[in-house]
């Protein structure tokens, strides 16, 4: 059960521009590659300065996540009838359990992208390709947040 009022505004904005990728592209599910793609669309995002900051090639990253999506099946007829896949709820479940490790109020968008690192679906893999590392995240985190927890939505 996702508690959507515990995310950044950052990460309910994504998931909701990762909602309209999926019409767009006519999936019935969606999945962390669409969430990835929206958190690195964002113009004040920290996830693409986060994963530039560690080594990773944004425009490679782009375009391998854009051929992940197009692997994914179409579904006719079922407009707007999307739904959060089973893995995207495990990663965000899984990025809920790094806030409350952290002592955070709000799971953000960071979280999201530690908990993708950690697992073998299809966006872990392309990060873990591409170079990303959880330690070098974890520490450009550190940096980026200056020790500070998410205790507001904002």
């Amino acid at each position: 059960m996702l508690h959507i009022d515990k995310f950044t505004t950052q990460l309910r904005i994504a998931l909701g521009d990762a909602q309209s990728l999926a019409i767009s592209k006519k999936h019935n599910l969606i999945e962390p590659l669409h969430l990835m793609k929206a958190l690195l669309a964002q113009e004040n995002g920290t996830v693409g300065p986060l994963l530039t900051q560690t080594g990773v090639n944004l425009a490679t990253l782009n375009t391998q996540l854009d051929a992940a999506l197009e692997r994914l099946p179409e579904v006719q007829g079922a407009t707007g009838n999307v739904h959060v896949s089973n893995d995207l709820e495990r990663l965000l479940n899984g990025a809920d359990e790094l806030a409350q490790q952290r002592k955070d109020s709000y799971i953000s968008s960071e979280l999201f992208l530690l908990a993708a690192l950690d697992d073998q679906g299809v966006l872990g893999r392309i990060l873990q390709k591409l170079g990303a590392q959880k330690a070098k995240i974890e520490q450009a985190i550190t940096q980026l947040r200056g020790g500070e927890k998410v205790d507001n939505p904002g």
